[in-house]
């Protein structure tokens, strides 16, 4: 089995690169940090962050084009895939990449006017409409 689940912070914004029938690639970088910790003799150990290359493919890749912005935290599910090349000085580079399947914005949208507008309205109309079938009332 091959899978991947990351939290972190993106490190720059998507570079989003489209190709045949409108299908698009996406790319960037995460960093997950792994908290530091004091070990029982007093030894204190730092703070470990590594960065990811994350791939996103299709229509994940035109979602992260559109909502994904440098600093956001961000939840990945995906594969490790691992590729080479030469580079021009004839050297034999590897990459290593998280091919994302599935991912979640976790860093929290400022709401707008409209949006709350919208959420008040649904929210009052909801109540109306529970409150008004007095056949369904509950005992408790």
């Amino acid at each position: 089995m091959n899978k991947v689940m990351l939290i972190g912070n993106v490190g720059k914004d998507p570079d989003v690169k489209y190709y045949d029938a409108d299908q698009a690639v996406a790319q960037f970088p995460l960093a997950t940090t792994e908290r530091g910790y004091q070990l029982q003799n007093g030894t204190r150990v730092p703070d470990r962050t590594d960065w990811h290359n994350i791939v996103m493919w299709g229509n994940l890749a035109k979602i992260a084009e559109r909502y994904v912005h440098k600093g956001d935290r961000l939840y990945v599910e995906g594969k490790i895939r691992y590729r080479y090349y030469d580079d021009k000085k004839g050297q034999r580079r590897f990459i290593t990449e998280v091919y994302a399947d599935n991912m979640e914005l976790l860093t929290p949208r400022p709401t707008t006017n409209s949006a709350t507008e919208t959420a008040t309205t649904t929210s009052s109309s909801n109540t109306t409409m529970a409150t008004s079938n007095d056949e369904d009332k509950l005992p408790f």
